[in-house]
């Protein structure tokens, strides 16, 4: 798989940076990219092999992410997303889902949705609310189960893809029990207005525009077939809820470095030393952020869920994010004025790179589970607000 994957991200990458410039200004959705995406089977990326896809490895995920970031870093933030659904969705194994007490019906509807993914379909994620942010635990959006199956009502928000994903995985809490989060994977459709709110800094074609829903889905849409499962979810595979990220923002950092040779060699400032220094702590800080995100990468493939696998997802994280904004800014402060105009490649970068410590969870969150567990508390329980 690896191979094929790299392969097609490293062709396709060019592809996206030739758009990205007018996406940007523009604010619209890279339609182009997603058609390039899907004609190279990438969407089925973490199916598994049994059913069409080319059943990655987290490793091999994060692989492809950067590759793909190193095009257009919106373009692959969009497609974490349809991998998180889809590898959170392959990863629960037979012994797993015992676990958990997902039935066989349950595993039937999973097998069709990532059969979907492989044949072209994706997903996007439908989790955050404003004044919730990402926290499961304090969603307003709730489900209620009825005859036809589950009736799902409430907004979010930073939907990324919004209006163009063939469905949305949705984090909801029961009705009848707020203590109970669990997920759906709701087809785009009747029920589903998009709100167009996606004006910001970075990322500007992501689409992360809200997403309004009254809508009734089938009994097989319940992820997983059992209510409450989200935060056992969300606790058993963090890498999905926080590393995957940092495969992308590796990429935007290792783009903004390229970026800035390509200008100071056309600007002939490559013999400056203060120039070349800066240059030189960009790309040995982004190859050791890229070093964290592997190791994490690794040991999700070998230990998903330890507590020491845990441990490196957040410094991916948290490092990742810190490292593009900085090697962002500072490679842009190596190429001068000229570069911060509007459709220059670096001042995109750096606006992209910026949005890396925002995402959930955000660096201050990161470095604060971190060093809970440094100090020898548990960062999943002992903080002050709910993780998730």
């Amino acid at each position: 798989m690896t191979v094929q994957a790299l392969e097609a991200a490293r062709r396709l990458a060019p592809r996206f940076a030739a758009r990205a410039a007018e996406h940007d200004r523009d604010g619209s959705f890279p339609v182009d990219d997603f058609r390039d995406l899907r004609e190279a089977g990438l969407f089925g990326l973490m199916v598994p092999r049994a059913l069409g896809g080319m059943e990655a490895s987290f490793a091999e995920y994060t692989a492809v992410a950067t590759e793909l970031a190193r095009g257009n870093g919106a373009t692959a933030l969009v497609f974490n997303m349809h991998a998180s659904v889809t590898g959170a969705l392959g990863a629960v194994t037979e012994e797993l889902a015992e676990a958990l007490g997902v039935p066989d019906e349950a595993l039937a509807a999973r097998d069709r949705l990532l059969t979907a993914a492989a044949q072209g379909s994706w997903y996007a994620v439908a989790m955050s609310e404003r004044g919730a942010g990402a926290r499961l635990s304090q969603l307003s959006t709730v489900y209620e189960a009825t005859d036809e199956g589950w009736h799902l009502k409430g907004s979010k928000t930073f939907c990324s893809g919004a209006g163009h994903a063939d469905g949305y995985l949705v984090a909801a809490r029961s009705a009848a029990d707020q203590s109970v989060v669990s997920q759906f994977l709701v087809p785009a459709g009747d029920g589903l207005t998009v709100e167009p709110t996606w004006d910001s800094l970075g990322m500007r074609a992501t689409s992360s525009h809200d997403l309004h829903l009254d809508v009734t889905v089938p009994a097989g849409r319940l992820l997983g077939g059992v209510e409450g499962l989200a935060l056992v979810v969300a606790q058993l595979m963090p890498h999905w809820l926080v590393a995957s990220y940092a495969a992308v923002y590796v990429g935007v950092a290792r783009a903004a470095i390229d970026a800035a040779a390509e200008h100071l060699n056309a600007r002939k400032l490559a013999g400056l030393p203060a120039v070349r220094a800066r240059l030189g702590r960009a790309d040995a800080a982004t190859a050791a952020a890229q070093l964290v995100v592997a190791e994490a990468a690794r040991r999700v493939d070998e230990a998903p869920g330890d507590e020491e696998t845990n441990r490196w997802v957040w410094r991916a994280k948290l490092l990742a994010g810190t490292t593009a904004a900085e090697v962002a800014a500072s490679v842009l402060e190596a190429a001068g004025t000229s570069a911060t105009r509007r459709g220059h490649p670096l001042e995109r970068l750096y606006r992209d790179a910026r949005c890396g410590s925002l995402h959930p969870a955000t660096s201050d969150v990161c470095a604060d589970w971190l060093g809970i567990a440094a100090l020898g508390g548990d960062p999943d329980r002992d903080a002050s607000a709910p993780r998730w």
